[in-house]
C-alpha cells in the first residue's frame, strides 16, 4: 500500500479511549470481566431504546447467538438478502438451517420486501433483515410479512449504528438485533458486536450462551453447549469512548455525504446513494455505482486508476450468493439480477470518520477529472 495512500475508510480513535483503556491496565480488568462492559452495554441500549443489550467477541457470533436464541435449527429455512456480508449466511449455516436469499431493491440495495412471500415456506422460521451501508430497511412491509406468517425478525444493524426508520432508531425493531463493532464501524471496539432486545428471556439466553452456558449450580456444569463469545473489558473502555461520540460521528459522515453530492452529482454514469423519505441514513461508507456505457469505464478500471494513478483505496460491494459461493456449488441455478448488478458496478468512495475533509475533496477532484479525461 503506498505511503500516502487515502483509505477507504481511515480510522479515528476517540480521545476518551486512551484514558479508559488506560484505566483498565492501571486497574488489571483486561478480561471480559470490568465495568467498562456493563457500562457500554447500558449506555449502547439507552442510545436505542431498548432494553437489554450484552456484548459478544463479533458481529458474526451476535448473529450465531440469536439464531439460536429463536431456536432455529436444522431444516429450518431463515430468508435474508442476497446482497450481504457471507457471515449472514455462515450465522444460518452455523445453526444447520438453509439460507434463502432475496434480491435487492433497486435504490436502497437492502432487501426488496415485495419479493419476499413468495419464497416462504411452511419451513421458514425467520427473516434477516440487513440495514447496508447505513441506510435501513422498509422495515413496516417486512413486519407486516413477518406477523402474517408468524416469522422472527432478526436485524443485523451491523453497517447502521445511529440510523433511523420513521424516527425511531435501528435495532428496535426485531425480536432480537445484532451489531458489529469492527474497527471500521461508527462505534468501534476493533472486533466485537452486541445482541440488544426487549425480550428478557431471549437476553438472558443470549448470556448464558455466550459464557460457555454455565448451570446455576456451577459453572463448570452445563446443560447445552455454550460459546465463548466475550468481549473484553479494553475493548468495551473503546467502545464506551466511541458511542459518546456518535452523534458528531454521525455528522460528520453526512457532511462528507454532502460534498461528495454538490461535487459529483452532476456526472453521467455515476449513480449516488439516495436516502427514502422514511429513512435516515447514517451512510456507514458512501457506496456507488458505475454505469460504463454511461460513465465510459467499467467499476474495476477506475478503481484500478484511482489506486495506482491517485492513491485512492476503494472497495467493492458485497456479491450476490452465486458468485460468492461459487466455489462451494451453491445458489448456481438462482438469479438475482439486482444483486448481481450492483454487485459489479459498485464501489465505496473513502468516508471514513479518519478522513479528512481534504481527501474527500481531492477524490472529487480526481474523479471528474477521470470522467472529463
Amino acid at each position: 500500500m503506498a505511503k500516502n495512500m487515502i483509505l477507504v475508510n481511515q480510522l479515528k480513535i476517540p480521545k476518551n479511549a486512551t484514558k479508559y483503556v488506560q484505566e483498565c491496565l492501571d486497574t488489571s480488568w483486561i478480561s471480559s470481566q470490568g465495568k467498562y462492559v456493563k457500562l457500554f452495554e447500558k449506555k449502547f441500549a439507552n442510545y436505542l431504546g431498548v432494553k437489554y443489550a450484552t456484548t459478544t467477541n463479533s458481529g458474526t457470533s451476535a448473529l450465531h447467538l440469536a439464531l439460536l436464541i429463536l431456536g432455529i435449527g436444522p431444516g429450518d429455512e431463515v430468508i435474508l438478502p442476497a446482497s450481504t456480508i457471507g457471515a449472514c449466511y455462515f450465522a444460518i449455516w452455523y445453526v444447520g438451517a438453509k439460507a434463502i436469499p432475496i434480491d435487492a431493491d433497486p435504490i436502497t440495495y437492502n432487501i426488496d420486501p415485495n419479493l419476499i412471500e413468495k419464497k416462504i415456506t411452511d419451513k421458514t422460521k425467520a427473516i434477516m433483515m440487513v440495514h447496508l451501508f447505513g441506510h435501513p430497511c422498509d422495515i413496516n412491509p417486512i413486519k407486516k410479512i413477518a406477523k402474517k406468517y408468524k416469522l422472527k425478525i432478526i436485524e443485523d444493524a451491523s453497517q447502521a449504528h445511529g440510523a433511523e426508520y420513521k424516527n425511531k432508531k435501528i435495532g428496535s425493531f426485531g425480536d432480537i438485533a445484532c451489531f458489529s463493532f469492527y474497527a471500521n464501524k461508527i462505534v468501534t471496539t476493533g472486533e466485537g458486536g452486541m445482541v440488544v432486545t426487549n425480550n428478557k428471556q431471549y437476553w438472558q439466553q443470549a448470556i448464558n450462551l455466550k459464557t460457555l452456558a454455565p448451570s446455576k449450580k456451577s459453572k463448570f456444569i452445563h446443560s447445552q453447549i455454550g460459546y465463548k463469545y466475550l468481549m473484553t473489558n479494553l475493548q468495551a473502555a473503546v467502545g464506551l469512548a466511541s458511542l459518546e461520540k456518535i452523534r458528531q460521528s454521525i455528522a460528520y459522515k453526512r457532511k462528507i455525504v454532502k460534498l461528495y453530492q454538490q461535487n459529483l452529482k452532476d456526472i453521467p454514469g455515476l449513480i449516488l446513494p439516495t436516502e427514502q423519505k422514511y429513512a435516515v441514513s447514517v451512510y456507514w461508507m458512501y457506496a456507488v455505482l458505475i454505469d460504463e456505457k454511461k460513465f465510459g469505464m467499467n467499476r474495476n478500471k477506475l478503481m484500478k486508476i484511482l489506486e495506482k494513478k491517485y492513491g485512492i483505496q476503494t472497495r467493492t460491494f458485497f456479491y450476490p450468493p452465486n458468485v460468492a459461493f461459487k466455489k462451494m456449488d451453491l445458489y448456481q441455478d438462482e438469479q438475482f439480477p439486482v444483486a448481481e448488478r450492483i454487485g459489479k458496478e459498485g464501489l465505496y468512495l473513502p468516508s471514513g470518520l479518519g478522513n479528512t475533509i481534504d481527501e474527500i475533496k481531492f477524490v472529487c477532484e480526481k474523479i471528474v477529472e477521470i470522467n472529463n479525461f
